[in-house]
This record gives structure tokens, C-alpha cells and sequence, in this order.
């Protein structure tokens, strides 16, 4: 499990055991276990093809493993669902759908309403105020179609957060996005992670990992470290990570140069 720290089992909030999945036979997980405690903000890093996405969608029950399990908060997912959300990749989503960025977000809301229930004034009054909250509001009733790349991805983000929920997935939330949107974001997530949420955030920027993460995941088909960024995020791991003749290696070591040396 690489360089990750044991963890009090009444503090986990999330724990994979022994992952492994396959696409024609081929390993694209093999054997990945992790804890992760309560109320962190973990980034996943790791080269194209190193199962990042593969990772949190098995986890979410949407790939199903040949081996092993997860549990959430010592519980298997069918019991906490609605305590778990996910923004998948902006790209898997149809945005000429006919649907209102307001009824998308409420969308949000339907796993905790149950069976043949239908939102109401509570449900839009939470949806507008998650609008407000990823700046958004003046856009309720505006086509998702009409929306641009940033402003799909805080639509995302609303609807996620409408779900009120304890543990976060998010595939790639920074790609195709302004920065300003990025800032918005990222603060976001600092105050879900301040609020005693648990955050697991696919992402591909080496230089922002160390300003954005608390806890940093390095994958590569392999689980190679997973903990407090401070500790696992350095030139041996991420050698290990992207291998030696990798281009993102040898930024990486730079950026661990100059933090070293003070100059960042």
C-alpha cells in the first residue's frame, strides 16, 4: 500500500481492499487498498492510463471489480448512498439535453426523496441556494446548453452539493475550466473538506498539488503511495509514478527541487 499511514478505523471514511480490475484482460487496477480518513481533501495523480478515473468509478460501484471491496464509513455503499456524491467528467454528459440548469441541480435531490417523490419548494430553495453558492443563481433558468465549459462544471458542482452529502468524487473538475472558475472550485472543496468532508478529486496538475491537497493518492495501475502530501508527494514517489523518461517526471522533480531549496 505504498507509504500510506494506518489509520483508526472509527476515523476512515473511506477503505478499498485488495482492487483489481481488468478491460479484456488486461490490469488496468491490480490490488490497490486504501484508508482514508475523515475531512480530507486527497487528489489523485498519476500518468494517462493509470486507472485514476478506473479507481473512483469502481469504488462507486459503476466498474465492477474482479477482487476486493470498499467500504464508506464502515459500510458498504447500498447503505450510505446517499451520503456519497459524484461529478463525473464533464464530457460523458449530454449537454443539449432539454433541461434547465435549476432542474439539473434538483436532480441532486432525487436519491434522498425516495421512491415517487418529486421535489419541492424545499428542494428548489436548497438548489437555488447552491447556485448562489458556485455563483451560478442568475443562470436557474437558463438551458444547460447555453452554458460554457466553467459554467458547466459549477452547474456540476451545485448539483453535487445539493446532495448534502459527506463523502465527494469528482473526475477532473479543473479540465476545459477558467481560472477564475478554478479558484472557485478549489475554494469550494476547502470549505466542503473544513466542514469535516471527505473529497477525492481526480487530477492531472502537478504543480497545484501540493497548494490544492492535503492528501495525494500516486497511481499507476498500482497504488504506489497514498497520504498527507507533505510525506508521499516527493521524487521517489513520483519516480516510481511516472518512471524515469516521463516528461511530468522531471517537472515534478523541479518542483520538489525548488520547494527544498526554499525557492517556492
Amino acid at each position: 500500500m505504498g507509504d500510506t499511514e494506518p489509520l483508526a478505523s472509527d476515523k476512515v471514511a473511506v477503505q478499498a481492499f485488495q482492487l483489481t480490475v481488468n478491460y479484456d484482460k488486461t490490469p488496468v487496477l491490480w490490488d490497490i487498498s486504501l484508508a482514508v480518513p475523515e475531512g480530507v481533501l486527497l487528489g489523485i495523480v498519476g500518468p494517462n492510463g493509470a486507472g485514476k478515473s478506473t479507481l473512483i468509478k469502481t469504488m462507486l460501484g459503476l466498474i465492477k471489480p474482479i477482487s476486493g471491496s470498499v467500504e464508506f464509513l464502515a459500510q458498504p455503499l447500498r447503505k450510505v448512498r446517499n451520503r456519497v456524491a459524484y461529478v463525473p467528467q464533464r464530457e460523458t454528459v449530454d449537454w443539449d439535453f432539454p433541461i434547465t440548469v435549476l432542474d439539473l441541480v434538483m436532480m441532486g435531490r432525487y436519491g434522498s426523496l425516495g421512491f415517487c417523490r418529486w421535489p419541492g419548494k424545499k428542494e428548489r430553495h436548497l438548489a437555488y441556494h447552491y447556485l448562489e453558492k458556485v455563483g451560478m443563481e442568475r443562470y436557474a433558468d437558463r438551458q444547460i446548453s447555453q452554458l460554457s465549459g466553467g459554467q458547466q462544471q459549477r452547474v456540476f458542482l451545485a448539483r453535487a452539493l445539493v446532495q448534502e452529502a459527506d463523502i465527494y468524487f469528482m473526475d477532473e473538475p479543473f479540465v476545459g475550466v477558467d481560472l477564475m472558475t478554478e479558484k472557485v472550485l478549489i475554494e469550494l472543496l476547502g470549505e466542503l473538506r473544513s466542514q469535516g468532508k471527505t473529497i477525492f478529486v481526480v487530477h492531472h496538475d502537478l504543480n497545484t498539488v501540493e497548494a490544492y491537497f492535503d492528501w495525494v493518492a500516486l497511481l499507476n495501475v498500482r497504488l504506489i503511495a497514498c497520504g498527507p502530501t507533505s510525506q508521499v508527494f516527493h521524487s521517489s514517489n513520483l519516480e516510481s509514478t511516472y518512471g524515469k523518461s516521463h516528461s511530468l517526471l522531471d517537472e515534478a522533480v523541479k518542483l520538489a527541487q525548488n520547494k527544498s531549496s526554499g525557492m517556492i
